[in-house]
């Protein structure tokens, strides 16, 4: 049985995870803010340049030749406002996958002490049963870790994939762009 000090310290272990976890969305929600923000004041000071130099313009031809220059750099920004907003997302989500991973493996091994403990006082006769939850509990732990290396390996194949679709916009853009 659970002392009343145990129940306690899991609570407060509990408590100090979300408020962990509470600071770290807040974090990334700060990162996007001033990401935000960040391109908003780029965005203003792009918009003023680009007015004045197209009110500066003197004719057609020269133009159409700003025009291509102005639409070259959005590719470039566009790409790298995505990057920045999944390495946010990414960073949190880490913590987040991090923080679970401890409370599985704390939570594993509380309840392997447990089976330890009731194994020691079993009645003789029931080391099958007792032999039967063990080989349970391992195989659910393989399980738990094939599923964590799968989710891992998937996460780094959906970055590469972000990485090459990103590269590919930012090129395909760049080509359009010059061929105006």
């Amino acid at each position: 049985m659970l002392t009343p000090e145990q129940v306690l310290a899991a609570h407060k272990a509990n408590v100090e995870t979300l408020y962990g976890l509470t600071n770290k969305a807040f974090e990334g929600l700060g990162k996007l803010v001033e990401l935000n923000m960040s391109v908003a004041k780029s965005a203003l000071s792009d918009s003023a340049n680009q007015t004045q130099a197209v009110l500066s313009v003197k004719d057609a031809q020269e133009l159409v030749a700003l025009q291509s220059s102005l639409f070259l750099p959005l590719a470039d920004k566009a790409a790298a406002y995505s990057r920045s907003l999944y390495d946010i997302a990414s960073g949190i989500s880490a913590e987040f996958t991090s923080a679970a991973e401890a409370q599985a493996a704390e939570a594993q091994k509380k309840f392997t002490t447990f089976v330890e403990d009731a194994a020691k006082n079993a009645p003789a006769g029931s080391e099958t049963a007792v032999n039967a939850v063990k080989s349970a509990m391992s195989a659910a732990s393989t399980a738990l870790e094939s599923v964590q290396k799968a989710v891992k390996q998937a996460t780094d194949v959906a970055e590469a994939n972000f990485t090459a679709v990103t590269n590919t916009a930012v090129t395909t853009a760049k080509t359009a762009a010059k061929k105006r």
